[in-house]
């Protein structure tokens, strides 16, 4: 639909898996933005995620070092003004944690603010993080945070977001992927943006056993409703 966006976030668990999975997975779903989280960050790996992103046939703005494995990748229907990787901030010796901004504008639309974000494994550090992002991203646009927030909808962080954007992708819990238990991944977005009714994506079962350990989410958006320029 000319108004309609599709955005999508997914847990790639590091490469560790089947990176050809993922494609397909990635491929099939056909995301205008991709919100992704643990793609691989030691100091080599930038052309590994570029690489990935070329065979979905998507564009990665690089950069994401410090982020903690997050990143944002867009569709050639999109343009991107700017784009930014930032940390957050953990206990000594825990996983890196951080964020990906990308400003992505579909053509005569204003800019949206894409961010995807993948929280601590820690209750307290999760609910910082939250109130770090929210305040990094909430001005005049609309904006979409996706991400594996490690935690479900009773969780504190999970109703921080919720209190303040809308939590629009499916109910259905997305980890493990083998056994799917809880509902760990989301897309929240501006009141704004609502949700565009779309024909089912037929997912390959085996592919998304091989591809990670989570399952990724989707959502169309409605843009119809935001400012033309």
């Amino acid at each position: 639909m000319e108004h309609s966006l599709r955005v999508a976030s997914y847990n790639l668990h590091d490469f560790k898996d089947d990176a050809d999975a993922a494609v397909r997975v990635i491929r099939t779903i056909n995301p205008d933005v991709l919100c992704l989280q643990e793609v691989p960050r030691h100091p080599m790996a930038s052309h590994r995620v570029a690489s990935f992103a070329a065979r979905c046939g998507l564009n990665w703005p690089g950069g994401h070092r410090g982020s903690g494995g997050t990143t944002v990748m867009s569709s050639l229907r999109t343009d991107v003004a700017d784009s930014v990787h930032a940390s957050l901030r953990v206990a000594c010796l825990q996983r890196e944690r951080g964020y990906a901004i990308s400003h992505v504008r579909l053509q005569g639309h204003l800019v949206v603010s894409f961010v995807s974000i993948h929280l601590s494994l820690d209750a307290q550090e999760r609910v910082a993080h939250a109130a770090t992002v929210l305040d990094a991203v909430l001005d005049d646009r609309p904006v979409v945070v996706a991400g594996d927030l490690n935690e479900g909808p009773n969780g504190q962080a999970w109703m921080a977001l919720a209190a303040r954007l809308g939590a629009v992708s499916s109910d259905a819990p997305t980890f493990p992927a083998s056994n799917p238990r809880h509902r760990l991944d989301v897309i929240f977005a501006s009141p704004e943006l609502s949700v565009v009714p779309s024909t089912p994506v037929e997912l390959d079962p085996e592919d998304l056993l091989a591809a990670s350990d989570h399952l990724p989410v989707w959502v169309d958006l409605d843009l119809s409703t935001v400012p033309l320029t």
